[in-house]
């Protein structure tokens, strides 16, 4: 049976700052923001595999700029690959301060997800098929990021990551 190859998902999440959300000096507490990080990007790994998915990783999390409270967070998650059963998402985070109407970008990440069947095995799952410029450019990055994910955890060895081979080769 072929699959059906879903819509380059992405999810778009909206929350405000309030201040139970923010630590002693008035900012969105760090793990507050990886856990709304972590909702908007498994949605959008959820609806492209059509499926249940739990995080397996998160990678190259940036705070670039603190986010205050009564700022409106918007998130942005994106399916950037899929592979047999795991998922790539990149998310990015901007604040606005609704007065001043200043909009700041905060937060990017990596996170991968994996696609369970209805037994809580995992999933095969479709192909992602990146349509713009940038969307091929996180699609291609996407295998590196995992050879690297897979080399940190133990999983494969060095040499074998085809797609680092030409980051290490000396002519």
């Amino acid at each position: 049976m072929e699959m059906k190859t879903p819509a380059y998902s992405r999810t778009i999440m909206t929350e405000i700052v309030l201040p139970n959300d923010a630590n002693a000096l008035n900012n969105l507490r760090g793990g507050k923001i990886l856990h709304w990080m972590d909702i908007a990007s498994a949605i959008a790994a959820g609806k492209h595999a059509q499926a249940v998915v739990v995080t397996v990783s998160v990678d190259q999390v940036s705070f670039e700029n603190p986010i205050k409270i009564g700022d409106v967070v918007t998130i942005e998650a994106k399916v950037t690959r899929s592979f047999n059963s795991s998922i790539e998402t990149y998310i990015e985070v901007w604040a606005e301060n609704l007065p001043s109407q200043n909009k700041y970008k905060c937060n990017t990440a990596y996170y991968t997800f994996v696609a369970l069947d209805s037994n809580g095995r995992p999933k095969k799952i479709a192909p992602v098929q990146p349509e713009s410029e940038e969307e091929q450019k996180q699609f291609e990055g996407a295998l590196k990021r995992r050879e690297i994910r897979l080399i940190l955890a133990g999983r494969i060895k060095a040499t074998e990551a085809e797609s680092l081979k030409s980051l290490f080769e000396t002519n």
